[in-house]
């Protein structure tokens, strides 16, 4: 199970970098077909986001793509909101839990879907808006085991007419908030297993430079395609594990 979980680590590591997610998107699932229960598959989920959003962040920085300003304010409003997971996951069942989760995911490939390639809007940057934005997400987004991500990217493009780039930087960003207010409250409310979440988590560093390393090297408009299709099979695989249950 150890191995498993390293090259898993890796893998999601990799996503995390290339599509600036936090990584529970395709972690949660993966660990509910290894057998973990929901509950405790987003207490490693977001153990692995700490590691991957820090490191990727970090590496965004250095490729000047990273806007602390916009970034800070929803990272804010993430962290703050973030602190409610734990009470969240304790009070609603794991099926709940997965239909929640499944409507983050559908939400997210029909606001990508209808925004254009490049923006044709001005860029909307309020700092009192994306505090609310990352407040709202923070709270719901770790409660189902992701970072985030999932929206905020699809929001900043979509609504804000953020650039892609700039969007996927400031959305793996504010995942590093999030994540680890979620961490602090699963943790507080047992839901987190240390040594595989730590596992994961340092193996997904390897992921994560070689995923970023890629990402600045796509061109937006094939970026946006293959961003999609990996919503698609995200929701394929929460669908058939509904249907299955």
């Amino acid at each position: 199970m150890l191995i498993i979980l390293s090259i898993l680590g890796i893998f999601i590591g990799f996503l995390s970098g290339f599509f600036a997610i936090g990584g529970g998107t395709m972690l949660v699932p993966a660990l509910l077909m290894l057998g973990y229960d929901i509950k405790y598959a987003i207490g490693i989920s977001v153990t692995q986001m700490v590691f991957s959003s820090l490191y990727g962040s970090y590496l965004n920085h250095k490729k000047g793509t990273l806007n602390f300003k916009s970034s800070i304010a929803v990272g804010i409003g993430g962290f703050l909101g973030a602190a409610n997971s734990g009470y969240i996951v304790s009070h609603l069942s794991s099926h709940t839990l997965t239909l929640i989760f499944l409507s983050f995911v559908f939400l997210a490939i029909y606001k990508f879907f209808k925004s254009p390639n490049i923006a044709k809007k001005e860029e909307i940057d309020n700092n009192f808006l994306l505090f609310f934005i990352g407040y709202f997400v923070g709270t719901m987004s770790i409660s189902v085991g992701i970072g985030g991500a999932l929206l905020i990217t699809p929001i900043l493009v979509g609504f804000l007419h953020f650039p892609l780039k700039k969007a996927l930087s400031s959305a793996l960003f504010f995942v590093i908030f999030s994540s680890v207010s979620g961490f602090v409250s699963l943790a507080y409310s047992g839901f987190v297993h240390y040594k595989e979440g730590l596992l994961v988590g340092t193996f997904s560093l390897i992921g994560v430079y070689f995923g970023i390393k890629l990402s600045h090297k796509t061109e937006q408009k094939r970026h946006k395609k293959l961003l999609l299709i990996f919503y698609l099979i995200i929701m394929l695989l929460i669908l058939k594990k509904l249907f299955y249950n």
